[in-house]
């Protein structure tokens, strides 16, 4: 049986990445024919919005706001994301990249698909997603195909589709198999905007386990991380820097990251130009590496928190609104770890040392992965 999986694009997001190649090995180790149908979109309505708040305000505060964000050629881009599109190229099968809802129908019968998986990660958050309708499978032709979704993520708890892009996309929902959800409150989404019923699992990089990463590190040979304090910060502030510093400094032990030096929110034309070097992803590997060293991490992204709990690091989630908190409450609920949530405006009276009863969470996370993995396994025939 050949499966197409369906995600955001394969870019260098390590979160993005690792779902993908997880859910991959689920399916490969069961038999199947797997691969991820890639694709680029054009700049969507959240970059367009960004762009043009990014030009006003440096406009008239330029010494306050800096120049908008530089968008490298694909030469620089190519050199920018030469580990993670290693990763890529090695570790994730994959079609060439689609850009249009034609190269969707042309993949499609290339790929004579016995079935579809959707997801994960934010596939079903417009703003996110020029091609919102292909990720309820518009453009499969096949009536008998099998429609799964799964671990899809509308990304927050509120409903960001219009009225056009609700009604097709409901239209197309009803003709799944079966629809999981990442956050408990698409179950809601689903039930209230889409017609359909929704369960919710885990996200895919959680059905594997602590070992088959640290076995995918061990391939690549990736040394020991120089730190102690893992840091996965992707909205960077003075605030969470001084936090981060006041916990290094409280524990005794060194903080560190896995990031681009400029990284691509803040990186200029002149660090492409001059020091591109700088701009680069680290591998992997890299990233998995340093949960695997740390004693503690301080995360303000959804898989910096999911990979603290598979390799059961102590750790603090900062609460990222304008990323979506659905993603970070959702899971921390299941786990009954709400209290390593932190505002981000208040990091102030934080209890370092509160302890994670891991016996109880690996208890939860094991139930859950083998009921997430039943789930999707027996539809999939």
């Amino acid at each position: 049986m050949r499966i197409g999986i369906i995600t955001q694009p394969l870019h260098a997001n390590y979160g993005g990445l690792l779902q993908n190649y997880a859910l991959q090995q689920i399916l490969i180790r069961a038999g199947y024919e797997v691969e991820t149908i890639d694709w680029e979109g054009k700049i969507g309505i959240r970059e367009t919005l960004y762009r043009m708040k990014s030009y006003v305000l440096h406009a008239f505060l330029p010494n306050k706001y800096p120049q908008l964000r530089y968008q490298p050629t694909q030469k620089e881009r190519e050199t920018i994301q030469c580990n993670t599109n290693y990763f890529i190229n090695k570790y994730i099968n994959h079609t060439a990249v689609i850009n249009s809802y034609e190269g969707f129908v042309k993949q499609a019968a290339i790929g004579k698909y016995n079935a579809y998986v959707v997801g994960s990660d934010q596939c079903w958050r417009p703003c996110y997603n020029p091609f919102i309708s292909s990720m309820f499978l518009d453009f499969a032709q096949d009536k008998l195909v099998n429609r799964i979704a799964y671990a899809a993520s509308f990304g927050t708890d509120s409903w960001e589709f219009t009225t056009r892009q609700t009604s097709i996309c409901a239209s197309l929902a009803k003709k799944f198999n079966l629809i999981t959800v990442r956050e408990d409150s698409g179950v809601m989404l689903c039930k209230e905007h889409l017609g359909v019923d929704a369960v919710h699992v885990l996200d895919p990089t959680m059905l594997l386990s602590k070992e088959d990463y640290i076995q995918l590190i061990e391939k690549e040979k990736e040394p020991k991380t120089n730190g102690a304090l893992f840091n996965y910060i992707l909205d960077p502030d003075t605030k969470k820097s001084a936090f981060i510093q006041k916990v290094a400094k409280a524990k005794g032990i060194k903080a560190f990251q896995v990031l681009p030096k400029c990284q691509a929110e803040t990186r200029t034309k002149e660090d492409v130009k001059n020091n591109i070097e700088d701009c680069v992803f680290p591998c992997v590997t890299t990233w998995l590496r340093a949960f695997m060293d740390a004693e503690m991490t301080i995360v303000d992204s959804f898989h910096g928190m999911v990979f603290s709990i598979i390799f059961n690091k102590p750790f603090w989630v900062i609460g990222n609104v304008s990323r979506g908190m659905s993603r970070f409450t959702s899971l921390l609920k299941m786990f009954h770890l709400e209290n390593r949530l932190l505002d981000e405006n208040n990091l102030d009276d934080v209890d370092f040392l509160e302890p994670i009863d891991w016996a109880k969470v690996n208890c939860i996370l094991e139930n859950k992965r083998k009921f997430s993995k039943t789930l999707l396994l027996n539809k999939i025939k």
